[in-house]
């Protein structure tokens, strides 16, 4: 009889067990993205089950960091109403993802949490917590976090030799500011901005004149092509500008790697460590 008691104790326990990992699992949210940023966060910290719908540039492989596995999933138009047909648990959205979109869900009684622009590099590991906490997979956020500050490591190793200025540019002459995720990453690895130069914290246009005076050591450019398809794009490829600064004076690391701040920080900085070793020879 003892062992029959215990046996029927051992499967009642084992019942138990199983009840409530089938709830846990059951009770993991279901959740449909429509930012490009949360887009990448969802990816890499949810289970695939769990993502109902990614933003309509999920699989744009010039914007989006995993566009290749971005292909899985559902693409959302942008707007609410097909949110509102998979009826998600959570929305995921970004601080500057259309307005009425996000509060006619929330009218509609959709839970939205909104992703700030990031930053700093604080900024990203609370971002990445953030989500981990909301798929229920706060382990994968924090391995995540671990693989970012190993590539820190990687790249100020490379870079402490190196006491460079350097001005990140986009199409038209934009200059990402001071206050930025391109500075806090270059910060981050022991090199200067030179957007405090042209007074610009938060970002802005520059002329090709105040660039050219500025002297920045290296430009931080996300193409490396000599083709102009536009005139946005032709402005990074004036003369004056390849004359100062050639491909040899020039760090490429691709939009896809720094349009969001998240895991692919950690490519963006792997990238730039071989960029430097790249240039400095």
């Amino acid at each position: 009889m003892p062992s029959y008691r215990r046996w029927r104790e051992g499967l009642g326990l084992a019942v138990t067990l199983l009840g409530l990992a089938t709830t846990a699992a059951v009770a993991q949210p279901r959740i449909a993205s429509i930012n490009l940023c949360t887009d990448q966060l969802l990816m890499t910290l949810a289970d695939p089950d769990q993502i109902l719908g990614l933003s309509p540039y999920a699989r744009d492989v010039a914007r989006s960091w995993d566009a290749t596995r971005a292909a899985q999933f559902p693409l959302l138009s942008g707007g609410a109403e097909d949110v509102l047909v998979l009826k998600p648990d959570i929305v995921v959205a970004g601080r500057f993802t259309k307005r009425a979109t996000r509060q006619l869900l929330k009218d509609k009684g959709q839970r939205v949490i909104e992703f700030d622009v990031p930053r700093s590099l604080d900024d990203v590991r609370q971002q990445i917590m953030r989500m981990g906490a909301l798929v229920q997979h706060p382990e994968r956020a924090t391995a995540e976090i671990g693989r970012l500050d190993a590539a820190i490591e990687r790249a100020r190793g490379v870079a402490a030799r190196k006491s460079f200025s350097v001005l990140a540019l986009s199409r038209r002459g934009w200059v990402s500011g001071s206050d930025s995720l391109s500075a806090a990453l270059l910060s981050a690895v022991g090199l200067r901005s030179a957007a405090d130069g042209l007074g610009l914290r938060t970002g802005g246009f520059a002329s090709l004149e105040a660039i050219v005076s500025l002297k920045p050591d290296y430009l931080l450019v996300s193409d490396s092509g000599d083709y102009a398809e536009d005139e946005g794009r032709a402005f990074l490829l004036h003369p004056a500008l390849e004359r100062f600064y050639p491909a040899s004076k020039r760090i490429m690391l691709p939009e896809r790697l720094l349009a969001c701040g998240g895991p692919m920080l950690t490519e963006a900085l792997d990238r730039l460590a071989t960029e430097l070793e790249r240039i400095d020879r």
